[in-house]
């Protein structure tokens, strides 16, 4: 695959660089999340989990935990342009998605005219808590920041340093205000498809969703074992775990 590297013009032959935010307690989530993107990827893919406990060991995150932080990943997703040596494009997306559709179809749509693109939900939502109990916070771009491509040369996003991410309020960080809004570029909410939230219209194959975003709580917590599309996600899981345990069975022997 050939890539333009975002601002500095050039273009390389690399997998597309993934990171998926990673929570101890959702690491099933990120397993299958995962999974679900290199079995359906056309194109080469690089997938890292960005765990909180490597960061701080590697220096490059120290903020203190705040109550209202549902996941371990709250702010350290926005250091995926610094992962990535501030280079092309990248992704950063949460480890509760369901990715039904080739990865390819939504890098065919990165315009090296925005610093970064993403679903721009209008969200609003109406549970108080999430996943396993978690205080659901209400906020201007809500879930605009959970799944994210970084045009990471673009000069705006070395605003994105280290200091930067653990020293800045939830508020610059997760409604982009290292940004003017025209640097933003859309993508279809399909790929930001949020269970509970957004509908499926009969007959209209532009609402079915390429990747389903379990932003209440996924299949993995008991409370949320019969969400919509619980389904997809247990079946998912199913082949995951059937394949993993085929590689261990090789290795044994």
């Amino acid at each position: 695959m050939t890539m333009s590297n975002g601002s500095n013009g050039s273009t390389e032959n690399k997998p597309f660089r993934i990171f998926v935010g990673y929570d101890p307690r959702e690491d099933l989530a990120y397993q299958v999340c995962r999974h679900s993107i290199t079995k359906r990827s056309s194109i080469p893919v690089s997938i890292t989990p960005i765990v909180q406990s490597d960061l701080r060991k590697a220096g490059l995150y120290w903020r203190e935990r705040n109550p209202l932080e549902s996941t371990e990943f709250s702010f350290t997703r926005f250091l995926t342009p610094h992962l990535s040596n501030y280079q092309g494009w990248a992704m950063f997306v949460d480890c509760d998605f369901l990715y039904l559709a080739d990865i390819k179809q939504l890098v065919d749509l990165i315009d090296d005219r925005y610093a970064i693109m993403c679903v721009q939900h209008d969200y609003t939502p109406k549970e108080t808590t999430k996943m396993d109990g978690a205080v659901q916070t209400v906020y201007p771009r809500k879930n605009w920041s959970s799944m994210v491509l970084y045009n990471c040369g673009h000069p705006k996003n070395k605003a994105l340093d280290p200091e930067t991410v653990n020293t800045q309020t939830g508020a610059f960080l997760h409604r982009f205000q290292w940004l003017e809004d025209e640097e933003i570029g859309s993508v279809p909410f399909v790929w930001n498809f949020l269970e509970g939230h957004n509908c499926v219209v009969e007959g209209d194959p532009s609402t079915k969703p390429k990747a389903v975003h379990y932003t209440r709580g996924g299949p993995w917590f008991d409370a949320w074992k019969d969400c919509e599309f619980a389904d997809l996600w247990l079946g998912e899981m199913d082949e995951y775990v059937k394949e993993k345990n085929k590689k261990e069975a090789g290795i044994a022997n």
